[in-house]
C-alpha cells in the first residue's frame, strides 16, 4: 500500500476510534446493561475480554483499546457486540451477505466487508471472519495456514496465532509486519 494511501485512511480510522471512545464513555455513565441474543441453532458464540493493541509508527502514536465483546453467528453471517465493564454495548458490527454494518451511539456506517470495517475501525485489518475458528484453537479453513511444530501455534493471513494457553481460554494473535498488530483474547467460561 502507497504511503498517501496509507494516511488517506488513518484520519478515518482515528475518528471512528475517537467516536468509539466516546461511546466507551457514554456506556460507562449509562449503568443500563443489556443481555446478548440466543444463539440460533448451528451459530458458534465465543464471549470475554478483547484487547487489540497497534505499535507506533513514525508518524502515529501506538494506538490500543480493550472491551468486553460477545461474537454469535459465522463468518459469512453475524454479530459481534463490544461493552463496558458493567455491560453496556457501546459498538456493535452486524454482517450478512450484502451488509456489513457498525452502530454506535453516533449512528450506523456500512462498509463493503469486515476488513474495511476494522481497518476503518482500528487502522488495520483484523480478520473477524477467522476469529470464530482462532478461538477454537484451529486455522480459519478460508485461507490458508501452517501449523508450527508442536501444534501450539499455526500462521495465516500474515498472523502467528498462538494457542499455549487455549485451555485456559486465552489466544494470542500477532502481526509482525509494520505496524505490528496483537490481538489478545481471554474467553469467557460456561
Amino acid at each position: 500500500m502507497s504511503a498517501a494511501a496509507g494516511k488517506a485512511r488513518r484520519p478515518g480510522g482515528a475518528a471512528l476510534a475517537r467516536a468509539l471512545g466516546g461511546a466507551l464513555v457514554l456506556g460507562l455513565l449509562s449503568a443500563c446493561a443489556s443481555a446478548p441474543p440466543p444463539s440460533a441453532p448451528g451459530e458458534q458464540a465465543f464471549s470475554g475480554r478483547l484487547s487489540v493493541r497497534i505499535a507506533a509508527l513514525a508518524d502515529q502514536g501506538e494506538r490500543a483499546v480493550s472491551l468486553a465483546f460477545d461474537l454469535r453467528g459465522r463468518p459469512q453471517a453475524g454479530q459481534i457486540d463490544f461493552s463496558t465493564p458493567l455491560g453496556s454495548v457501546v459498538a456493535q458490527a452486524r454482517w450478512d451477505p450484502g451488509a456489513v454494518r457498525l452502530i454506535t451511539p453516533q449512528g450506523e456506517r456500512s462498509f463493503n466487508d469486515l476488513d474495511s470495517l476494522s481497518r476503518e475501525a482500528l487502522g488495520e485489518v483484523v480478520p473477524v471472519a477467522a476469529l470464530f475458528d482462532w478461538l477454537q484453537g484451529r486455522p480459519w479453513p478460508g485461507a490458508a495456514s501452517q501449523a508450527e511444530a508442536g501444534g501450539m501455534a499455526f500462521s495465516q493471513l500474515g498472523w502467528r496465532v498462538d494457542l499455549a494457553r487455549l485451555v485456559e481460554g486465552q489466544v494470542l494473535a500477532l502481526r509482525a509486519d509494520p505496524p505490528a498488530v496483537t490481538v489478545r483474547v481471554l474467553l469467557d467460561r460456561p
